[in-house]
């Protein structure tokens, strides 16, 4: 494990030589390393193992360790243009393998108050690759609406940390709590709110949402990747280890946090059947399939906890494909308008067929991981009230509709005269697709190398 921490930091010292194959050697040690990881899936010893004094391995971890490096490998190799155009090569490369490093450390951390610091750490080089890299004069206020949002909402659960560690001496994640319950029964509820506000941001559940599509539509296509494949899933991963802690306090606030999931769910599925920017529709779906993460999460059930973790690995690589399918989009036809994006289909069969692909898999289509992860949440969602199965089927029948209506708007219509032809004949974006494709469809025949931590 320790090797994943090693291998980026010497990518960094092979990339501060400003040699003119660090974008290659980095992306080739990264490629290695990924395909390491994935040994970790198939471990014979689930129990977690200790790495050094701060960190360690299970199997929830390992597969989203796993994610990280995978995303991040393709990430790199989505963004061939920044080599291509000279624009801060290495200083772009410093930015993203630090996000390796944080994320791959939040993921391992085997302490609470070091989960946090690098939770938050993780926002800098995210913010820096936005500020940097990112298309409009707009991006400092996105930027400034992540911090904003994200920060704010991370004060309470460090002062909910502070409290845990003066009432039980500890934070780590193996030793038992000896006081289990924090604080006063009367204000517990609100306690627990304030407490998990920092995940449900990072999720972001509906209500504290608007940071996300500014974020996304103004990120480059290697923000936007990282953002929906592995930053979204670190609200989701700290809420799974809450849970782990305190699976009883958690199903006191479940009612009241399934209810806003559910029609969050529904609301933002609506609104992605009014988007007109293409990046703008992929992110508000992101905040459907997330809430259905919180609201299975919070039930403390085994189903819940097992769909949570496949629908986090399998949104991880969807999203993050539907992104980089939008730059190769945009690359080509320099708008991101669905009202002027068309004819994909008849230019680029073999693309518009990823499209396909991709969209089918965003609304949870058979043989894909998705369907096994969100019949996973349903199963644990249901018996919590029988007014839940309306809601989500509505889900399911939207996320269908803009599903299709992505693919259409985009891939059918006529071909605008203004598109560039030669930016998608390129084999590196057929790659990028493939890449992503295949762990979606390969893991559903072998669910439990994702789902075996419970």
């Amino acid at each position: 494990m320790l090797k994943l921490l090693i291998i980026p930091s010497c990518s960094i010292i092979i990339m501060l030589k400003k040699s003119k194959n660090s974008w290659f050697s980095t992306s080739m040690i990264l490629f290695l390393s990924s395909l390491y990881s994935i040994s970790f899936l198939y471990s014979p010893m689930l129990s977690p193992s200790l790495i050094s004094a701060h960190m360690f391995l299970d199997s929830m971890s390992a597969p989203l360790i796993s994610l990280t490096m995978w995303i991040c490998t393709l990430m790199i190799l989505a963004s061939l243009s920044i080599l291509n155009t000279n624009n801060s090569t290495n200083l772009f490369l410093f930015y993203s393998l630090s996000l390796l490093i944080s994320l791959t450390a939040s993921f391992s951390a085997n302490n609470l108050f070091l989960f946090y610091i690098m939770f938050e750490s993780s926002l800098i080089p995210t913010l820096l690759l936005i500020l940097g890299w990112g298309y409009q004069p707009e991006r400092l206020q996105a930027g400034m609406y992540l911090m904003l949002y994200t920060i704010t909402a991370s004060l309470p659960l460090l002062l909910s940390l502070l409290l845990i560690q003066k009432n039980n001496g500890h934070l780590s994640l193996f030793l038992p709590l000896f006081n289990s319950q924090p604080i006063h029964n009367s204000i517990l509820p609100v306690w627990w709110i304030l407490t998990i506000t920092a995940f449900m941001v990072k999720l972001p559940l509906y209500t504290v949402h608007l940071w996300l599509p500014k974020a996304h539509v103004e990120a480059p296509v290697a923000g936007s990747m990282i953002l929906a494949g592995i930053l979204l899933k670190l609200g989701s991963y700290g809420l799974l280890r809450i849970a782990q802690i305190y699976p009883n306090f958690l199903i006191k606030i479940a009612p009241m946090v399934n209810s806003l999931a559910l029609w969050g769910a529904v609301i933002t599925s609506m609104i992605c059947l009014r988007q007109t920017d293409l990046k703008s529709l992929i992110a508000y779906s992101s905040i459907g399939h997330m809430a259905l993460i919180a609201a299975g999460t919070t039930l403390s059930s085994s189903w819940g906890w097992q769909g949570s973790l496949i629908l986090m690995i399998a949104h991880g690589l969807c999203s993050s494909c539907l992104f980089a399918l939008s730059n190769m989009t945009y690359e080509s036809t320099h708008t991101r308008s669905l009202y002027l994006t068309k004819g994909i289909l008849s230019l680029f069969p073999a693309l518009s067929l990823w499209w396909f692909i991709l969209s089918i898999t965003n609304m949870a289509a058979p043989p894909t991981l998705n369907l096994f992860g969100e019949i996973s949440l349903v199963i644990s969602i249901i018996p919590m009230s029988s007014y839940s199965m309306l809601l989500l089927a509505i889900c399911s029948f939207l996320a269908c509709a803009y599903s299709f209506y992505l693919y259409t708007s985009t891939n059918h219509g006529p071909l605008p005269s203004y598109s560039s032809n030669l930016c998608l004949l390129n084999n590196r974006n057929y790659l990028t697709c493939a890449l992503h494709s295949i762990p979606l469809f390969t893991l559903i025949s072998k669910a439990d190398s994702v789902a075996s931590w419970i």
